[in-house]
């Protein structure tokens, strides 16, 4: 019998699955503006969209990441914190995700590879997907054949000259973001390889894959551009076929590998505010030294999230000493643990001079 994780996880896939189903229908409006030929894309799709919601809701009914998620909406909420929060979060959301501050304090090269990775990823998504569920397509006026209009979800929006700058930027958008991605794979590469720290701990699956599958979507895109632009159309079938091969596999592998972050990333906003709130609550003092090393509310969480998972730490303080081990402070554990070293290697010495 299924756990009932699994069934709230799998109701939560397949309802998220259903929604862009209905989307898709309406959106090209009754399939009308859907491309046959796009078909393995939009099932890939579908997959991945699935495995992802089910991953996410399997991960957040982990007792760490769940206590995590009901604390950092219960800080974000509270109305004592509620405006200053509403200040910081678009502060928060341009130096973590639009800048990659985090990323680029761990290396400059490092965060140019990562920032050029994931906005040349976020422009082809932003342009492959609704293209391929028909969201968004391209008409001729009735009057000029040298200007299209788009439509969105069907309805007509902005219209443009076909040898217009804006037509250019935006029907060369996928090789705006190869050029990009192309960069930062080999930025990323080459830290794999020159990083002595970096490649000892590296494994294929996690951190050479990604890289192999985004380079080689981004080099076969660039390819079928190359092709019909000034090779009159060469080998373009070919390259198309192995294009929409490595994008299929990227989007089937995309619930299970390296590429989840993507999605867990935005819930640490929560623990930023969970963080900031604990350095001004009640704090929590050592019951050894009585020194202050952390926020009690975080400590209280780590002693009910432990519970949860079987782990019992508690102590005998009517001994005097502490209640649970979570409530000492680092420099004490380690003082305890070398005092409890001493001990046994003293009882070990003496049992033996007895003999």
């Amino acid at each position: 019998m299924p756990t009932r994780e699994v069934i709230k996880a799998t109701i939560a896939g397949l309802i998220a699955t259903g929604i862009l189903i209905v989307l898709v229908f309406v959106g090209s409006r009754k399939l009308h503006h859907f491309d046959a030929a796009l078909f393995a894309y939009l099932f890939a799709t579908l997959f991945a969209v699935f495995a992802i919601v089910y991953r996410y809701s399997m991960w957040l009914q982990r007792p760490p990441t769940a206590m995590f998620w009901k604390r950092g909406w219960q800080v974000f909420l509270n109305p004592r914190h509620l405006g200053r929060n509403l200040l910081r979060f678009p502060s928060l959301l341009v130096r973590r995700f639009v800048l990659n501050d985090f990323i680029f304090k761990r290396g400059w090269q490092r965060g140019v590879a990562h920032w050029l990775i994931m906005w040349g990823c976020i422009l082809a998504a932003a342009i492959t997907f609704p293209l391929v569920f028909g969201w968004i397509h391209f008409q001729t006026l009735p009057d000029s054949y040298e200007h299209y209009r788009v439509y969105v979800f069907g309805f007509p929006t902005v219209s443009f000259r076909v040898g217009s700058w804006f037509a250019f930027l935006i029907f060369h958008g996928l090789v705006w973001s190869s050029f990009l991605v192309i960069p930062g794979v080999m930025l990323a590469f080459r830290r794999r390889m020159r990083d002595h720290g970096a490649a000892a701990v590296q494994r294929f699956g996690e951190d050479i894959l990604p890289l192999m599958l985004l380079f080689a979507i981004s080099v076969t895109g660039l390819l079928i551009w190359i092709s019909y632009t000034w090779m009159h159309g060469y080998a373009y079938s070919f390259l198309a076929i192995i294009h929409a091969i490595t994008v299929i596999l990227t989007l089937l592998w995309l619930p299970f590998g390296k590429f989840f972050h993507i999605f867990q990333r935005p819930a640490q906003l929560g623990v930023t505010f969970y963080k900031e709130i604990g350095h001004e609550a009640e704090r929590a003092h050592c019951e050894r030294c009585g020194v202050d090393f952390a926020s009690k509310m975080h400590i209280d969480d780590l002693i009910a999230v432990e519970k949860q998972l079987g782990y019992c730490y508690e102590t005998d303080s009517a001994a005097g000493r502490p209640s649970h081990y979570q409530r000492v402070c680092p420099k004490c554990r380690r003082s305890m643990l070398a005092l409890s070293q001493g001990r046994l290697w003293a009882s070990s010495l003496q049992g033996r001079q007895e003999q």
